[in-house]
């Protein structure tokens, strides 16, 4: 996973949050799916997918984040 997140730049990581991260921009829709996570509204298999979608790219950053650190 270290190999995998070296040859990622910073700047794809920031890109693909910026994009696909928070894609559609107002609201950013990755709010929206949290929100329905908290509210239990989050129940068709499509809004998993959404947020499993929308969530890579800042699981990616934060994770390059953590073992840049080490």
């Amino acid at each position: 996973m270290n190999h995998l997140l070296d040859k990622l730049p910073w700047s794809v990581a920031i890109f693909l949050c910026l994009t696909l991260g928070l894609a559609p921009f107002w609201p950013p829709h990755i709010v929206e799916k949290i929100l329905m996570l908290v509210r239990g509204r989050l129940v068709r298999p499509i809004d998993w997918l959404d947020l499993v979608l929308h969530s890579i790219p800042w699981v990616l950053l934060v994770l390059k984040l953590i073992y840049q650190k080490k």
